[in-house]
């Protein structure tokens, strides 16, 4: 994804998790925030095993989401990855 490889680069250069909120409260609206969040909770949850049918429950949405994020987990590497770097913390 070249188009989007200055944004990765921005966001690459942020030093602190403080600056990095403000940052990001800065680029996106809160609803931009709040999709990214659930995004990142659903990953979360399924990798630690949850039923996608459970997680659509806790999180009100379609499990067409749910699917997806379990294929990016199962496909991409950089983002499980970093999730089990942060449950291994």
């Amino acid at each position: 994804m070249p188009q989007y490889k200055e944004l990765a680069e921005v966001l690459a250069g942020v030093k602190t998790v403080g600056d990095m909120s403000r940052l990001l409260h800065e680029l996106l609206t809160p609803k931009e925030l709040e999709d990214i969040w659930r995004r990142w909770q659903i990953l979360e949850d399924l990798y630690k095993g949850m039923p996608q049918r459970e997680i659509a429950e806790k999180h009100k949405m379609s499990l067409c989401k749910i699917t997806r994020g379990s294929k990016v987990l199962q496909e991409k590497r950089v983002c499980k990855a970093v999730i089990e770097k942060r449950m291994k913390k």
